[in-house]
Formats: C-alpha cells, sequence, structure tokens
C-alpha cells in the first residue's frame, strides 16, 4: 500500500486524530485505498448518511459503516481513544501493560485489559513467511504458574524462538516440561525454510538432526560459558529473550501462561517491524482485517 501521509509520533497522532471524524476518515482511507465499494455486493455507487455516519449502497440498497465488519464495531470506547492505544501497544519497545493503559486513557481496568488483547489478536500474522538464509533457534524458561509443580521444568513456562540474522523472530509458548525432541523440531519445521543456509542452536541434543542436503547445523557450548563460536553466535536470539524478558519485568510484571501466545505475537510484531515508519498504519490496517475476538473467548478456562 502506497503511503500518503508521513510517519506520525505521539504529539502528531494526538493533534491529527482527536475527534471521531477525523479517526473515521483516516479509517476510510485505509480500508478503501481506491474509493467506497458496498461490503456486500462490491458497488461502487455508494451514497453518505452523514447524520448516522453510515453509507448506503446505490444497487443493494445495503447499509454499512467503516466500523462494520472490523473490531471497532459496537466498541463503546471512542475511536481517539483507540487510535492512542494502537499506537501506545505498536510503538513501545518493552509493550504497555493495562494498567498503564488504564491511567492514561482514563477508562477501567476491563476495558483496558480487553483493549489491550484485542490489539494482540490482531497482530498475529496467520500465514508467517518461513524465516530463510542463517537462522538461531534456542528455549528459555519465564515466571511459574501457581499449582504447576515441583520440577524446574513444571513450574516455568517455556519459549521457543527462531531468529533470522538481522531479520525477523517468530515465538512460540512450549509445553510446561522439559524439552523434547519432537517439540523443537515441530518448532523448527513451522518456522524455518526447508532451504535455509543454517541453523545455529546449542549443543541440546534434542536439536540433533535438523540438518539436511540444504541446511548445515552448528553449535555453540552454553555451558562452557560460549555465546559464540566463530561464526556460529546464539546471542541474537538471546537478546531477543532479553528483550521480552524486560517487558514483562518493565511492563507487565507477570504474564498468565494462558496467555503467553498472545504476548509473544505482540512482540513479534512489534520486532519484525522495528525499521517499519509506518507501524502506527499497518497495525491499523491489520485490526481492519482482524475478526473480532469477543471478551468471553479471552475468560474462559484455559482446556
Amino acid at each position: 500500500m502506497s503511503e500518503t501521509k508521513p510517519a506520525i509520533d505521539l504529539v502528531a497522532l494526538l493533534n491529527a486524530y482527536d475527534t471521531d471524524r477525523e479517526c473515521r476518515t483516516y479509517l476510510e482511507e485505509l480500508r478503501w485505498p481506491n474509493g467506497l465499494s458496498c461490503p456486500r455486493c462490491r458497488g461502487k455507487s455508494i451514497s453518505r448518511i452523514k447524520e448516522r455516519k453510515q453509507f448506503d449502497c446505490d444497487t443493494c440498497r445495503y447499509q454499512f459503516s467503516v466500523t462494520a465488519g472490523t473490531v471497532f464495531h459496537d466498541s463503546h470506547l471512542g475511536l481517539p481513544k483507540w487510535f492512542v492505544a494502537v499506537f501506545l501497544l505498536s510503538e513501545s519497545k518493552k509493550g504497555m501493560s493495562a494498567n498503564q493503559l488504564k491511567r492514561l486513557l482514563k477508562v477501567s481496568y476491563k476495558t483496558a485489559w480487553y483493549l489491550c488483547h484485542r490489539i494482540r489478536a490482531a497482530m498475529s500474522e496467520a500465514n508467517p513467511v518461513p524465516l530463510t538464509g542463517t537462522v538461531e533457534v534456542d528455549e528459555t524458561y519465564i515466571g511459574r504458574d501457581r499449582g504447576m509443580g515441583s520440577g524446574k521444568g513444571d513450574r516455568h513456562a517455556m519459549i521457543l524462538a527462531a531468529i533470522e540474522r538481522g531479520g525477523r523472530v517468530r515465538m512460540s509458548k512450549g509445553q510446561r516440561k522439559p524439552r523434547t525432541r519432537e517439540e523443537l523440531h515441530r518448532f523448527m519445521d513451522a518456522t524455518i525454510d526447508d532451504k535455509a543456509a543454517n541453523i545455529y542452536t546449542d549443543q541440546t541434543i534434542e536439536y540433533r538432526g535438523i540438518q539436511d542436503q540444504n541446511t548445515r547445523h552448528l553449535t555453540v557450548t552454553h555451558g562452557l560459558g560460549e555465546s559464540v563460536r566463530g561464526d556460529v553466535p546464539t546471542n541474537i536470539v538471546d537478546n531477543a529473550f532479553s528483550l521480552f524478558k524486560r517487558s514483562i519485568v518493565g511492563s507487565f510484571h507477570q504474564i498468565s501462561s494462558k496467555h503467553l501466545d498472545a504476548y509473544l505475537d505482540e512482540f513479534e510484531w512489534r520486532f519484525n517491524n522495528r525499521k517499519n515508519p509506518y507501524l502506527f498504519r499497518d497495525t491499523l490496517l491489520r485490526l481492519i482485517g482482524a475478526e473480532r475476538l469477543e471478551y468471553k473467548q479471552l475468560t474462559k478456562a484455559a482446556s
């Protein structure tokens, strides 16, 4: 999508989108960059019903709004506050907690928490492109969930990560028990292109066997204090883990195992767009196309 507006900062955002009308106008530009069209029949002859903030299709008489079919539809939160929340979650390097958003937007904690999770859900990539080139893979453990046993592997949530040299990261929540070969290989098969040149890991035996005719598997030995052996480091993926953990300590304080994947999706989206000057715009585009996440889905007991 071509960009007609310059990259935006918080001050410019507050000046440009402080009214419902301004927000709706921008959403209209994003949703229909080639001109208004009916969501039902794709007709191009559209009339505006200004007093109701709606459109009327002259072909099939379907009436709709710019927020119809999006996560913004039927939301009791004003669009200017939505825009501020989207900006803060997409641009805050260490994330933004629901408590902080509650204070900034002057809303209830429930509203802020639900808002954060709807934005995170939109940040999730449905069909991510596999990682290529040289890819580092590692795993780490965070936190301690109540009632999860006494062993180290049982009481900590495992995070698996793969990262391209200078590129994208993929993260996923692992099982609550010690890593297995099947789980590590399943994660690598799902995130790394079959023709990737190199996969770098530590010397954990469960990683063995990932190499093939297209891909070399090279290792470092963390037990000997190695983070780099020649041109074989795993410190890039370690840096990504460190950044994510700092977001927990500095912003969220604690994350439930149930919602861990949602926070990892948010981190991936920001990290993979760290050089994108139009991150706010692209996050709004995700929200326009995302499925609506109901509150009862978030609060139902984990299976």
